[in-house]
């Protein structure tokens, strides 16, 4: 069992980027560009490296290889992505990394490309790349190619070496279930559960009641072994439940047009553990977008660009509109849904001016990781 934070601290300690692993400062899958990045880097690794994992570390410098994080990412989607756009798609998983200098709301992203022999292409082309381009890795570089692809397999040794160097044992799980329980969550109610005698999960939140029903708020959960925050956020609620072989989180949405006390049942998430050491993470999407008022929705629709458009020619907001601009990002999520196309991108063009108001600007936020959980946009 490895520990992702080791691993990802070994990957740093060994070199510079390599061909078998590269660093980012952070991911940008809001825009086609980022995404075609994402992919090109995807494609070139795979590619390169037909018979060891290779890695993509997130929430890096790229001159010092210092570890300033990123917002936690949802990836229950992102395999969506890579199978829409390459041929011979590689497995890939997406998981978040805490780290103790790092506040609570920051992680290092670490994105494990599976071993394949095939080669991967682009199926069809995004932004600037191409249909039927091909990506390699030389040394640091992601290059395109052309014709055979000329498979390197001599980073099996050095990967594997790195991965045996990186695995976890009991002096860093207890630390992590002590650093968890008695220090970042002490005041939260923590608690935590082991399955099958190796795996140890903790959680925290703070517990509030709505219409009956308990929920949990500023949640966050930990699977220590493996030290992958396996789910968190500022805003939206949780319930959990459990048994002997399995850990469920099942996450609601908080919607309303001018509040958001209505909670929907968006996406649950299960862990299954198995005797041999081995789990592994199923979602199934609940969500099912509320309908309202259509014509309440235009107006709030154009009065969200009135708002923007306020902002971009600098003028200042009186006490009413900033109050609607705190509900914006909710607002423009719930046109959306109910087939306000365009409302999406507006949402993303006006990420920097809510950028100044740093809770709407986590409103955002958790707005597009939404958006993001439930559909990835790959036109």
């Amino acid at each position: 069992m490895i520990n992702k934070r080791l691993l990802v601290k070994n990957l740093l300690a060994h070199n510079d980027e390599n061909s078998f692993y590269d660093k980012k400062r952070q991911l940008n899958l809001h825009t086609r560009e980022g995404k075609a990045k994402f992919l090109k880097h995807i494609c070139a690794l795979s590619n390169s490296n037909p018979l060891n994992n290779s890695y993509i570390v997130v929430g890096v410098e790229d001159q010092d290889n210092d570890i300033v994080g990123d917002d936690f990412f949802d990836d229950s989607r992102i395999q969506n992505l890579v199978n829409a756009y390459l041929e011979n798609p590689p497995k890939i998983q997406y998981e978040n990394i805490p780290f103790p200098n790092l506040s609570k709301d920051k992680v290092v992203g670490l994105v494990t490309i599976k071993p394949k022999k095939k080669t991967s292409l682009f199926k069809k082309g995004i932004h600037t790349i191409p249909a039927n381009s091909i990506f390699i890795r030389r040394g640091s570089n992601t290059t395109p190619t052309e014709g055979t692809v000329e498979k390197n397999y001599q980073n099996v040794e050095t990967v594997l070496s790195i991965e045996n160097i990186s695995r976890n044992n009991i002096k860093y799980t207890l630390d992590g279930v002590f650093d968890f329980m008695n220090y970042r969550h002490k005041d939260m109610s923590p608690k935590y559960k082991v399955f099958k005698e190796l795996f140890v999960i903790c959680w925290a939140g703070i517990p509030k009641k709505v219409r009956d029903k308990i929920y949990l708020s500023r949640v966050d959960i930990e699977l220590i072994n493996e030290q992958i925050k396996l789910f968190y956020s500022t805003q939206d609620v949780v319930t959990i439940s459990c048994d002997e072989d399995s850990f469920t989180i099942t996450e609601y949405l908080p919607l309303g047009l001018n509040d958001r006390t209505s909670y929907y049942p968006l996406e649950e998430k299960t862990i299954y553990f198995y005797e041999n050491g081995y789990y592994k993470i199923e979602n199934k999407m609940l969500f099912q977008p509320p309908e309202f008022n259509r014509k309440m929705l235009y107006h709030i629709y154009n009065s969200n660009i009135a708002l923007l458009s306020k902002l971009e020619k600098g003028f200042s907001l009186n006490e009413r509109e900033h109050k609607d601009l705190e509900n914006l990002p909710s607002t423009f999520m719930i046109c959306y849904l109910n087939g306000f196309e365009e409302a999406k991108e507006k949402l993303i063009d006006a990420k920097p001016f809510l950028k100044p108001y740093p809770p709407i600007y986590l409103s955002f936020k958790e707005a597009m990781r939404i958006l993001r959980k439930m559909k990835y946009d790959v036109p």
